[in-house]
């Protein structure tokens, strides 16, 4: 296998989080087989999550930290998202991240549209893994919930730029989970990271 450009991004706010450790040791398995890995935290990067009301017409000049993460996921070859979910969601600050970061020119074109009439991707020839943890069962989360946050990043968010296949892995019981547990979480991320998938 040759070797991949891998960008990834612990989306957790916090220093400290599951998504930090999944992120890191994802990028330590790939740097470990030769790939050419990017890592961006999302605790460390300063900016204003907030789009603001000027639209896409007047959007604000983006951060050195989003302009880095965005020059990076055009670089790569593989995008790799770690992150919790809450309240059924994103956090604030890496939803925002996307709003602010996922822009029309950068990631999708208004001018040209596919054959369903959207936005042509701006970011095709791209594949993604995300990594999502909750205390919600993995059986809850699809019959209950319908998998909504899953189909919203591989459908609405990733796939809408272009970065298809977006592969989804849930760790459910995230938040008191045993150590050997999270042992066996880390094995299967670290195992994901050496065959950049």
């Amino acid at each position: 296998m040759s070797p991949k450009r891998i960008v990834i991004l612990d989306g957790h706010p916090a220093e400290t989080s599951l998504s930090r450790a999944f992120a890191m040791a994802y990028a330590e398995a790939a740097r470990g087989r030769g790939h050419v890995v990017r890592l961006h935290h999302l605790s460390e990067m300063r900016f204003d999550p907030d789009f603001g009301g000027g639209g896409y017409g007047n959007a604000k000049p983006l951060e050195p930290e989003l302009e880095a993460l965005l020059g990076d996921i055009e670089w790569a070859e593989h995008v790799v998202l770690a992150a919790p979910v809450w309240w059924g969601g994103l956090p604030a600050r890496l939803k925002g991240l996307i709003d602010r970061a996922f822009l029309p020119g950068r990631t999708f074109d208004t001018r040209n549209t596919t054959a369903m009439g959207l936005p042509a991707p701006l970011l095709t020839g791209r594949t993604g893994r995300v990594f999502l943890t909750s205390d919600t069962p993995n059986w809850i989360y699809r019959l209950f919930y319908g998998s909504a946050l899953m189909r919203q990043l591989t459908g609405q968010v990733l796939g809408f730029v272009g970065i298809r296949p977006a592969r989804i892995t849930h760790f459910a019981g995230a938040t008191d989970a045993a150590p050997e547990r999270i042992t066996r979480w880390l094995r299967d991320v670290r195992r994901l990271g050496q065959a950049a998938a």
